[in-house]
């Protein structure tokens, strides 16, 4: 069994809720916390590996709860600017590009987000996977399980998928259409593939029909029912700015629509809910259905900014999402954290409650994160608990005037650079830089091989 001291972390964030642990070491044997405390070398077995922490913040990983990786390949394109169009336009144009996408562009740009995900902190990710154009066929679920094992990632899988043509009202190109038995039935088989319940579980499969307007209320009735008789979560786009649509077409707003189905509970998670009344937020917390905040997005799609401050005072499960390239040009959740924290103090002037401190935003991409995802073994440092953590040395110019308080300085401060160490099960995945035992020139060379074959190169804008 592998084991790994870290000596004399310079301080150690179990939580965001409980106090700072200053100048004490933590034990992980296997791919679990074993001790944490004041000089545990006398605990570590005889072949351990021991990381000199002094100078490093020591954190529970963070939770990814809301993205879409195949949209890397569709960052920093000039002519898919959101400010240029309305939804619409905008929509009309990205859906037929994303409708290009091979198998191995799937593989390449869950490569290149998870990634970025782990350089920066993030030791869970959950990927909500719509796109499914009829020509890349049914492995795209499988490839992203092969890039998040070769990156060692613990990774959640949102089986997603489209039914509604845009005949009938839908934005989604007829390439990228699945009935609902074809939907249903692939989510079958990539739980019965690939599922585990157990704990410290690196892959799990969530059921996640894209959302209510783009599909057909049968896909969302078989998905409560094959979830639930599986075990797994199910997740959608809620909150969107489609509720008056929802309304129009079914007579009740989207919240609303979904209760009545059962697409609810503590094991449903929405992503988004920018638009939500607080009614909706009450009816949520009642029934213990939790949101994925995506707070880089609403810089450029949401009509408002996102009532966090109604949502915690209701005691509505929250965690944090990247969301898509589309909508945020980077993959980088530590970033959200300090954008969430800032779009609230932003919008604070006539709210009804209070921001939340710097901690709790903390607290929504980590405790909140494995919460959402039904995760009770990741999102803290505790023994027992799975040994998912990063590390930031702070002897640097960057933290001068900031090491007082490690856990609001990812959220009030903000990090700037890549973290100096990501662990993930009790394993190093990003060290010093580095990918050990892989070779990220490679990896980019491929994925930008993958991305050339379906979008040509930009420089001087158009397709």
């Amino acid at each position: 069994m592998t084991a790994t001291l870290f000596r004399s972390c310079e301080a150690i964030v179990t939580s965001a809720s409980d106090p700072v642990l200053w100048g004490q070491d933590i034990l992980i044997e296997g791919g679990a916390i074993k001790a944490i405390g004041p000089d545990l070398s006398r605990q570590a077995p005889e072949h351990c590996t021991v990381i000199n922490a002094a100078g490093m913040f020591i954190y529970p990983g963070l939770v990814n709860t809301h993205h879409h990786f195949f949209q890397c390949f569709v960052r920093n394109r000039a002519e898919l600017d959101w400010t240029r169009y309305s939804v619409i336009e905008w929509l009309d144009r990205i859906y037929p590009i994303f409708s290009r996408l091979n198998e191995d562009c799937f593989y390449h740009s869950s490569v290149v987000a998870m990634a970025e995900l782990i350089k920066h902190g993030c030791t869970t990710a959950f990927d909500h996977q719509y796109c499914f154009p009829r020509h890349a066929g049914t492995r795209i679920i499988d490839r992203q399980f092969e890039a998040a094992e070769l990156l060692g990632m613990r990774f959640h899988a949102g089986r997603g998928g489209n039914t509604l043509p845009k005949s009938e009202g839908s934005t989604i190109p007829d390439e990228m259409l699945e009935t609902t038995d074809e939907f249903i039935s692939d989510c079958e088989r990539v739980i019965d593939a690939y599922h585990d319940a157990s704990a410290f579980s690196m892959r799990q499969v969530v059921v996640a029909p894209c959302q209510p307007v783009n599909c057909y209320r049968e896909t969302f009735v078989e998905s409560v029912r094959l979830a639930r008789d599986k075990g797994v979560f199910l997740h959608s786009h809620v909150g969107e700015g489609e509720s008056p649509v929802i309304a129009q077409v079914h007579g009740k707003r989207t919240v609303e629509y979904c209760e009545d189905i059962g697409f609810a509970g503590p094991d449903t998670f929405y992503a988004h809910g920018w638009e939500l009344t607080r009614a909706e937020l009450q009816k949520m917390a009642a029934s213990g259905t939790g949101l994925s905040h995506c707070p880089e997005p609403v810089y450029l799609v949401g009509a408002e900014v996102t009532d966090i401050p109604a949502m915690e005072a209701l005691g509505l499960r929250v965690g944090l999402g990247v969301d898509g390239a589309a909508s945020n040009d980077n993959s980088n959740l530590m970033h959200c954290v300090h954008s969430a924290y800032m779009l609230q103090c932003l919008a604070a002037s006539g709210r009804q409650d209070a921001v939340p401190t710097p901690a709790r935003f903390l607290s929504y991409a980590t405790e909140g994160g494995a919460s959402l995802l039904g995760r009770p073994d990741i999102g803290a440092l505790r023994p027992g608990m799975a040994a998912d953590l990063f590390a930031i040395d702070t002897r640097k110019l960057d933290y001068v005037g900031t090491r007082h308080d490690p856990i609001s300085l990812i959220a009030k401060v903000g990090i700037g650079s890549v973290v100096d160490l990501t662990m993930i099960n009790g394993r190093v995945v990003w060290a010093n830089g580095a990918f050990p035992h892989l070779d990220e020139a490679a990896l980019f060379h491929a994925a930008e091989e993958s991305l050339h074959t379906i979008l040509p190169t930009q420089t001087q804008g158009g397709l």
